[in-house]
């Protein structure tokens, strides 16, 4: 299949590829299906384009690569709406937002992590509850001045 998108123009989607999030995303609810793919060679951002909707697509990535320590804890129900036989199979993926402005003050959302089953494609965003975790964490630490 092909879809029209935004940022990315036509391109060929193959369905076994497609992630489904049965619930959608937090506020796109009407949003179910997904794919995604790196944004560049060796770049830890991903895209998670909309396949019903061409204009709508998220910059998401890997939380551990800005807080090495990050982890969550998922609920039996959850695991049972993905359909999770192991939980090795789970990817996590956390959407990443980019002021116009200033990419420089990217942030990157840990309470509000994707859960992946990396199996079936089926996929849930759920809210943690670690009070150490912010919806917007910067990508980008400021050095110390030396």
């Amino acid at each position: 299949m092909e879809i029209n998108t935004l940022r990315f123009g036509k391109i060929a989607v193959q369905e076994d590829k497609v992630i489904t999030f049965p619930r959608g995303i937090l506020g796109f609810a009407k949003n179910k299906r997904y794919i995604l793919f790196p944004h560049s060679e060796g770049s830890p951002f991903f895209w998670l384009q909309s396949v019903e909707d061409g204009d709508l697509a998220f910059v998401v990535m890997n939380p551990q690569f800005v807080k090495a320590d990050y982890s969550i804890d998922v609920d039996e129900n959850i695991l049972k709406e993905l359909e999770v036989n192991k939980e090795e199979n789970l990817e996590v993926v956390c959407i990443v937002t980019v002021p116009r402005h200033d990419p420089r003050l990217m942030t990157i959302n840990l309470l509000g992590p994707i859960i992946i089953n990396a199996q079936n494609r089926c996929a849930v965003q759920i809210i943690c509850d670690k009070q150490s975790y912010s919806h917007r964490h910067p990508l980008i630490q400021e050095r110390p001045a030396q």
